[in-house]
């Protein structure tokens, strides 16, 4: 992973603002959570997907950063993929 991929993924994202993206986490043991929201800022590191709970009409931020993606890795998520739809 090199700095050229990291601003090659930032570049994306950045292009991305505003769009509907779908989340794609491997938790592991046959566990897969696919989640829909828009990814709302970008800054330096990290960038921010605002999720809409369908339950109870709420949203939340969940933070992600680019290494994230490079790497597919996140603490509570084994495999993650963002695709824009």
């Amino acid at each position: 992973m090199s700095q050229t991929d990291i601003l090659r993924v930032r570049s994306s994202v950045d292009q991305n603002i505003g769009n509907k993206v779908k989340i794609r986490a491997n938790r592991g043991r046959h566990k897969i959570d696919v989640t829909e929201g828009i990814i709302r800022e970008t800054y330096p590191s990290i960038f921010l997907v605002e999720v809409e709970n369908k339950l109870d009409d709420t949203t939340q931020k969940i933070s992600f950063s680019y290494t994230d993606v490079l790497t597919k890795r996140r603490p509570d998520a084994v495999d993650l993929r963002i695709a824009v739809f």
